[in-house]
């Protein structure tokens, strides 16, 4: 599939990217290159094929998730610089 100079600019322009003469035509040039072996995969009959597992085993490195004991209220206090009806209290940031 042939994409043209002016579709890779398209889809330049809907990413926001800008590109140079040389640019759309080496892209274009890689991108039908890209375009050409998808196609060449989609001719492939995998109708009769069946999933596979991953070759590796796969395992959870993750601990469990259990419910644990709160902190105490007065232990984060002690962390924050200021506090304000329960709740951490720091400088405004936000310009207007």
């Amino acid at each position: 599939m042939k994409l043209t100079k002016d579709q890779v600019l398209h889809v330049a322009t809907l990413a926001r990217l800008e590109l140079t003469d040389e640019e759309r035509e080496k892209f274009s040039i890689q991108l039908s290159a890209v375009l050409d072996n998808i196609d060449k995969l989609n001719e492939i009959d995998t109708d009769n094929v069946e999933p596979t597992s991953p070759a590796l085993d796969i395992v959870n490195v993750f601990r469990d998730d259990k419910a644990q004991k709160r902190f105490a209220a007065d232990s984060w206090k002690s962390n924050a610089p200021a506090e304000d009806y329960g709740h951490f209290r720091v400088p405004k940031i936000i310009e207007n």
